[in-house]
């Protein structure tokens, strides 16, 4: 078969979810990748989820993707991470097995219907009147498509450096992609350089165990994925330890040896996960940097040492790991390494992730400019959903940043753009109170049957749940007392004479439903998932209306659209500051303008004025 609908290039966690969403859509899907063994491939960290990111696995699982189920088959330590602060900032997060998750996720790609597999290098992307007309594979091989998505990762040009060593490639042992940056670059996209890293791996047949402490699995697993009855795999400790100062001092003495001080290095790196090296020079003051000691699978030996990320030279890597408890004679069986990649800016893209510059071209994960698994993952079904619309000669979808973590990602991304790689954290969103884990298929998976992304088995499940849901709900609002009985079942309300609900009563910070079934018996066996997520609504309600009214008026800006040929250049009124940022992203609405870093209130006005002043496009609201 030659001719596709939709082709995906990248097996990676963007590319899977784009090329799964496709194919649901109903789309002839092609994931194209070099290698099919290499599918699901978790290239860093075997882990998924966390803090602002489980967020995104949740909602990626709501429109009925990949990653949450297989997280579950593959996860061997499941932990609720933030458990002690409100339920809007918990996230949850499992170390995986490497080879369970790429196992599982290979099995999912194989049993997706309308999907085929090309094993093979793209090499250009064949453009004709400013639109997508074929991916050409390295050996000759043309695929005509509607539509193409490139999810290449750390692929592009990539360059790995280990000390002075530099290598080229995508990733250990596979060579980069070449061909692709020249395909980007000769269609006028101007290409940034961003790098990430890895620690070294470990033999953890040499670990001394007994000399670091243990981090335990929770004792009930809490799933990604709503259609996950229980988690069936084994769980494991994982150990933890600190640097140290002799270990420091090392590393300042061979500073002069890291790409990234000896100037080999020049992209930018993660903030928010740093190397160890500038985690050495930016924190001086500090004696010791936790690391988190993750064995890689349960019957994988190698252990990943979350936590010092580095590209010093092996022989340093080697005597930094002597200086840390617990790793005085462990064997190294890979050193860490940074890798440079390309990306593009990604103001250059559309909400729907297709380029402004070629139609029916998407863009999805590191080539955004983001890091990390999840974020790649949900860029991919957005990517995924999009490109199969748009090969149908449908309207694209958005994703409102007041409906989802995966809508304030590519609001973040085609707004603000990334100078450095980007990553998801609860605090991105100003409605996090609104897009918690436990309502994201509520958010979500109306949105994906709407749109055909969703199948028939998650769809029954929702429907369930939500009915489940509902019953708990009315049962608690149909239940009540007064101050004066409340005061006979030990509960110390104000003496207004005001009935309270049952649900009302859930609010208070020292009520829960266990108590309240000492009082109504009939609540008592509420599923505990149903249980949980009512104590939820009901200690956020009160703020949840003060949100509601932010959300309505968010969504009055983003229902104010702006031309698309609108010459922000010829505005009046604007200073030529103003005037080359707004031209630079080109905001589809007044609410996305005001969100471009450095633009006044002033020139909202103006730019409200004058949107005003010409026929209204239809609205960009969250369903479109």
């Amino acid at each position: 078969m030659t001719h596709f609908d939709v082709i995906v290039v990248g097996g990676g966690h963007a590319g899977v979810e784009a090329a799964a969403a496709a194919a649901r859509m109903g789309a002839s899907t092609a994931l194209v990748t070099h290698r099919i063994a290499t599918i699901g491939a978790m290239s860093c960290n075997p882990a998924i989820g966390g803090l602002g990111k489980g967020h995104l696995v949740r909602e990626v699982d709501a429109l009925d993707g990949l990653m949450g189920r297989v997280a579950d088959r593959a996860g061997i330590q499941f932990r609720l991470l933030n458990r002690r602060k409100g339920p809007a900032v918990r996230g949850p997060r499992t170390q995986a097995d490497r080879k369970l998750y790429a196992r599982a996720m290979q099995a999912e790609i194989a049993a997706t219907p309308n999907l085929t597999l090309v094993e093979g290098e793209a090499d250009d992307v064949a453009i004709v009147g400013g639109r997508v007309a074929a991916l050409v594979m390295a050996d000759g091989r043309r695929l005509d498509a509607g539509a193409v998505v490139l999810t290449t990762g750390t692929f592009l040009r990539g360059l790995i450096h280990i000390g002075e060593l530099k290598v080229p490639s995508g990733r250990v042992g596979e060579g980069p992609a070449l061909g692709l940056s020249l395909t980007l670059e000769r269609a006028g996209f101007a290409l940034g350089r961003l790098k990430t890293g890895t620690p070294p791996r470990l033999d953890g047949r040499t670990i001394d165990w007994a000399g670091v402490e243990k981090q335990a699995p929770d004792a009930e697993p809490t799933p990604f994925s709503a259609l996950t009855a229980r988690i069936d795999t084994p769980q494991i400790e994982c150990g933890v330890t600190r640097t140290t100062a002799p270990g420091h001092d090392l590393i300042r003495a061979n500073l002069h040896r890291a790409p990234m001080y000896s100037g080999d290095i020049q992209s930018r790196g993660p903030r928010y996960c740093p190397s160890i090296e500038d985690k050495v020079v930016r924190f001086g003051d500090r004696d010791g940097h936790q690391i988190f000691l993750e064995p890689e699978g349960l019957d994988d030996l190698t252990v990943y040492p979350n936590g010092i990320s580095t590209s010093l030279p092996e022989d340093v890597q080697r005597g930094l790991l002597a200086h840390i408890p617990g790793l005085e004679r462990v064997v190294m069986l890979r050193p860490g390494y940074a890798i440079e990649y390309d990306y593009i800016d990604p103001r250059e893209l559309a909400p729907t992730l297709e380029t402004k510059r070629v139609r029916g071209l998407f863009l999805a994960g590191q080539i955004n400019g983001t890091t990390g698994y999840e974020e790649a993952a949900a860029q991919g079904i957005a990517a995924g959903i999009n490109a199969a619309r748009r090969a149908s000669g449908a309207d694209g979808v958005t994703f409102d940043r007041a409906e989802s973590y995966i809508g304030v990602l590519i609001d973040d991304l085609v707004t603000r753009g990334a100078s450095e790689p980007y990553r998801m954290f609860t605090s991105r969103s100003e409605y996090r109170l609104s897009l918690r884990i436990d309502n994201a298929d509520e958010r979500l998976t109306p949105k994906g049957e709407a749109v055909g992304c969703v199948g028939p088995e998650r769809a029954g499940a929702f429907r369930v749940s939500q009915k489940a849901l509902r019953a708990a709900r009315a049962r608690l609002d149909a239940l009540s007392l007064t101050p004066r009985e409340a005061a006979r079942h030990g509960l110390d309300l104000n003496q207004d004479g005001v009935r309270r609900t049952a649900f009302q009563l859930l609010s208070y910070p020292s009520q829960s439903l266990a108590r309240l079934s000492a009082i109504w018996p009939e609540l008592a066996g509420l599923p505990r998932g149903v249980a949980e997520r009512l104590e939820t609504d009901a200690t956020y309600a009160v703020y949840l209306d003060r949100q509601s009214a932010d959300i309505a008026a968010h969504r009055r800006d983003e229902g104010i659209g702006l031309a698309d040929d609108l010459d922000f250049t010829a505005l009046p009124g604007l200073s030529n500051e103003i005037r080359m940022k707004l031209d630079r992203v080109r905001p589809r609405t007044l609410g996305q303008a005001a969100r471009i870093e450095g633009i006044t209130p002033a020139a909202i006005t103006l730019l409200a004025a004058h949107a005003r002043k010409r026929p209204r496009p239809e609205p960009v609201g969250p369903g479109e």
